[in-house]
């Protein structure tokens, strides 16, 4: 296989969640190689964030204060920069939650939905909605099939929190 011309910069700002590089490497390789004729290369940065955190980028960039749980910003390939994954870590905790879901599943749901996003599917139309969770459904199975869910974990709250 060749080499992946996308280099991650993965940061987590949310202290209790824990990964390996290594196993985001490996997802983002299968998602990149997926999806041939992107033409998409460059550094492409992922930040793990809190509620709060995302909120306040979703009110100062889309002009929505409402908790989201992914933002996906464009990059400049001129710049050698593939483009910002932003996803919240604890509405990805919350969701897995309510909906009987793994927690590492949700999470690599909102990767598998900020790089759609930035290899052209839109969600803003009910059309390109429904193509957009058809691509979804088909990339976490692939994922799922191959074992590539990121290796995921939260340290339990503590009592603070």
């Amino acid at each position: 296989m060749p080499k992946n011309p996308i280099r991650l910069e993965a940061n987590s700002r949310f202290e209790r969640l824990d990964f390996a590089n290594e196993s985001l490497i490996s997802l983002f390789d299968h998602l990149h190689f997926s999806r041939s004729g992107h033409g998409l290369a460059g550094e492409l940065s992922l930040a793990f964030l809190s509620d709060s955190e995302l909120a306040s980028i979703h009110a100062d960039f889309l002009g929505d204060s409402t908790p989201t749980d992914v933002i996906t910003f464009p990059g400049e390939a001129s710049d050698g920069l593939v483009g910002e994954i932003c996803v919240s870590v604890e509405r990805a905790e919350m969701e897995a939650l309510a909906r009987n879901e793994l927690f590492e599943r949700e999470l690599t749901l909102y990767l598998v939905h900020g790089w759609l996003h930035l290899v052209g599917f839109d969600d803003m139309e009910d059309a390109d909605r429904l193509l957009m969770r058809e691509a979804e459904q088909e990339s976490m199975g692939a994922i799922e099939k191959a074992g590539l869910i990121p290796n995921f974990r939260l340290a339990p709250k503590s009592l603070d929190e």
